[in-house]
């Protein structure tokens, strides 16, 4: 399994995922430049280790060593000098790219401290910037950085990398074409799910791999990034950005799917059937339930086997 995206979007995936199978990879964007990830990738010159090291801690065990580690990497120092805001697990992860001068290597060291079940890649082997094509009170403007995009008041129309053509981690290119299945989603769509197919490298592999191909929908629009989509309108721009891709299967929250026919044609439309199903938190927030997606992506591989 090869689960793609960043942020809490691939958290939720690779909680279910691991309880699946134990032979997983996280394929995860380098795109950040907020908070701790953008001032260590200023300061350092690095790739922003932020969304990788919440893929690690996703794939942290139940048990005590899994928890606790996961815990650590994902604490923040709080005071008022210069360590305000890091994350300890981010630290870690710079610590081990300079000693090792290898980034998928520190990642596997850190991976074997916490007990991961999985490995965590980067898409691409270099910091990449994001820029999007914003359109407010019917003018489109160009949007810079993630952060930016992210957060803009604008509906965002597509994006696009800098540079353009990024070199490809090769292990990710090599876990996608070696997969059974690749997840994408759910996540940040233009800034975590999206920016996959615009490494060309990456896309190709994405586009020629024998693996199945399946998108999780989130449970509700991102607000500044996808105001206002409808499931269907996920589909589309997913479309849009890799008009050659195709998709075996579509998931989405019964709960949260008004229609369910303009989904199914937007589903079918990449070669896709659609799959309802309970995945949602029961507390009522737009987060997946790990342990639901679970059960119900193991289902979903087990008829198409």
């Amino acid at each position: 399994m090869v689960a793609l995206g960043g942020g809490h979007g691939l958290y939720a995936s690779l909680s279910a995922l691991r309880r699946v199978t134990d032979r997983l990879s996280a394929v995860v964007t380098v795109a950040d430049d907020g908070g701790s990830s953008g001032r260590l990738r200023r300061e350092l010159g690095v790739l922003p280790p932020g969304d990788l090291r919440m893929a690690l801690a996703a794939l942290c065990g139940d048990d005590d060593w899994g928890q606790t580690w996961s815990r650590v990497v994902q604490h923040r120092f709080r005071s008022e000098g210069e360590l305000h805001g890091h994350a300890v697990g981010n630290l870690l992860i710079v610590a081990l790219w300079e000693l090792l001068d290898d980034p998928v290597a520190g990642l596997d060291w850190v991976g074997r401290l916490l007990g991961a079940h999985g490995r965590v890649l980067p898409m691409a082997s270099v910091p990449l910037d994001l820029a999007a094509e914003v359109e407010l009170g019917g003018e489109v403007t160009t949007v810079m950085g993630q952060v930016a995009c992210a957060l803009t008041p604008g509906r965002v129309r597509a994006i696009s990398l800098i540079p353009p053509d990024p070199p490809a981690s090769p292990e990710a290119v090599q876990a996608v074409l070696d997969a059974d299945w690749v997840v994408f989603g759910p996540g940040s769509w233009f800034t975590s799910v999206l920016p996959h197919l615009m490494v060309p490298e990456l896309a190709r592999a994405l586009v020629e791999t024998r693996a199945r191909r399946l998108v999780a929908l989130n449970l509700a629009p991102q607000p500044g990034e996808t105001d206002g989509f409808s499931p269907q309108a996920h589909l589309e721009v997913l479309q849009a950005h890799a008009p050659d891709l195709t998709v075996d299967v579509v998931l989405a929250d019964g709960g949260v799917v008004e229609d369910r026919i303009p989904l199914e044609r937007a589903a079918k439309a990449l070669g896709a059937r659609l799959v309802l199903a309970d995945v949602a938190s029961s507390d009522g927030s737009p987060r997946h339930d790990a342990p639901r997606l679970a059960v119900v992506l193991d289902e979903i591989f087990r008829e198409q086997r």
